[in-house]
Parts: C-alpha cells; structure tokens; sequence
C-alpha cells in the first residue's frame, strides 16, 4: 500500500481553520490535464457518505468514483481523535493506490479531526464536509441562530462552530452530540417511534433555543430528514453538507482542470466488513446501484 507523502507538521489549531476546506498545498500543474480519466475517491466510517455520494454522482454523472466504507471499524465519532486519525489514514492510503484524481472525506468525523494532516500530507485535493456544511447552513439561517448536531467527536472537534463562525461572525451556535442516531439509521429505523422519542430527547434543548436552521453533522442523518423536520416544526430549516460538498468538489475540478466532460461514470464499493449488509443497508442511502462491495482486510 502506498505510503501518504508526508509534509511539514501538521498545522497548529488556529491554522486548521484555515485549511477546514480541504484544499491541499499548491502543486505543479502539468499534469493534471493527462488525469481527468482517473476516479475520485471517497470514504466514510460506514454506510452513511452514500449520502455524499448520491449527491456527487447526480452533479458529476460522467465521473468515476471509488467509496470505501470502513464498516469493521465504526462508529468514528466515539474514538479518541488519535484513533480517528490513524483509520482515516489508512483509509486515504487505500485510495490512493487506486490512482485517484481527488479525494472527498464524506466522514464528518475524519473532516472534523483529521482532515487538516490528510490535506498537507496527501499529494491529491482533498475536501471533506464541514466547511460546504458550514456555508450553507450560514446562509440559511435568517436569525442567526443556528443549531448543529452530529457525533460526540465531531461536536467534541468545535470544527463546525470555528467554521460558521468563521463564516458569518457573531451567530449563535447550538450543539448537540447525538451518539444514538448513527446505530438507529444503520439498523433502519428511521421513521418509527423509537426514532421519533430518541430524536425528539437530542432535539428538545435546541428547539427551546430558537434555532430557525439546523445543521446535520452526520452523514447519516439525512435520513431520519423527515422525523427531524416534524419534531422541529416547519419554521426550522434543515440542512445537511452533502449537496454543498458535491458543489465544491465540481468548482475544485474546474479549477484544476481535472473534470471529465462527457460520459457515464461507474461506483466501486469497498467495506472491511460484511458485504452483504452494506448492499442491503446501502441501497436505503443511494439506490439500486448499489450492487455489490469487496471486502478489504484491515
């Protein structure tokens, strides 16, 4: 497996708010005309970036792209930011040796912690979904009061709050680790009264706050969309990062000259465990063509 290229040090926390939009050093430039045929590749801790990924295949449908779930290993959002680090390391190392062109961390959790070192040390662009995440959610909201949920890692991070803040300054920022959301989603209760009691308990301080936009810093939780819009009432919007993600993605190949423009691209699926269930659980998230998946030992 192909090693990380590895940079300076990675940045101070004052300069990983700077580098939260995932772009990789400056590098020579000449050969990225000969790359447009290569794939993008992405991962996520589990079966939840499908949701990214559904949305970069509709906005880039001439694109390849390689996803690797690392479904042996997750949740990411209860491990400690070293560990977090090393998976989503490892993760960059596997895509890399499929020859990708740019790399989109579709994991909240690796986009809040890790990140920063990915960018410096990896010689591809990398974009993760805070800051997409950040800017549409600061655009959203009329108020100025905006709430944030994901997991106790990503909440744990402050990545969102520096990024919005950073965005729009003087908003006010409500957040709310919500550790249970992520098993309900892969075990597909989503629209049941388990899923209504255990999102209506995380919601319940952020509504009495206020909020008129929340902001879901998880790839799963896009899916429990309709139980999270119902416990809010219509007067709160609800936005999540992946449409945001594949727009900066599309603007990042423009700008490097690295979009294919014609075609119908292909997904390949990788996980680190149990190919069946992602098949099964991945086609709630992007559809039928999520046929089959290989595994990979880790």
């Amino acid at each position: 497996m192909r090693p990380l290229r590895r940079g300076p040090n990675p940045p101070s926390r004052a300069s990983k708010v700077v580098q939260l939009d995932g772009r990789a050093p400056r590098r020579n430039g000449s050969a990225a005309a000969n790359n447009r045929i290569r794939a993008i590749g992405v991962f996520d801790s589990g079966i939840g970036g499908l949701t990214v990924l559904r949305e970069l295949v509709a906005a880039l449908p001439a694109e390849d792209f390689v996803y690797l779930g690392d479904t042996a290993r997750l949740p990411y959002g209860t491990k400690s930011n070293e560990v977090i680090i090393r998976y989503s390391k490892e993760n960059t190392e596997f895509l890399l040796a499929k020859g990708i062109k740019l790399l989109v961390i579709a994991c909240n959790t690796s986009s809040a912690v890790a990140l920063p070192e990915i960018a410096l040390e990896t010689i591809v662009p990398v974009i993760g979904v805070i800051e997409p995440g950040a800017r549409a959610a600061a655009a959203a909201s009329r108020n100025g009061r905006i709430g944030v949920i994901g997991t106790e890692a990503t909440i744990a991070s402050g990545a969102y709050t520096r990024a919005i803040q950073q965005i729009r300054p003087g908003v006010e920022i409500y957040t709310r680790a919500c550790p249970m959301l992520v098993p309900l989603v892969e075990e597909g209760w989503t629209d049941n009264e388990i899923a209504e009691r255990t999102v209506a308990y995380y919601l319940e301080s952020l509504k009495a706050s206020g909020i008129d936009t929340l902001l879901l810093g998880c790839t799963h939780y896009p899916l429990l969309r309709e139980v999270i819009r119902r416990t809010l009432g219509p007067g709160v919007r609800i936005v999540d990062s992946a449409t945001a993600t594949a727009l900066a993605v599309v603007e990042r190949l423009k700008e490097l000259r690295l979009d294919r423009p014609r075609g119908l691209g292909t997904q390949r699926f990788f996980v680190t465990e149990t190919p069946e269930r992602f098949v099964r659980v991945g086609r709630r998230f992007l559809g039928p063509q999520v046929e089959s998946a290989v595994r990979i030992e880790r």
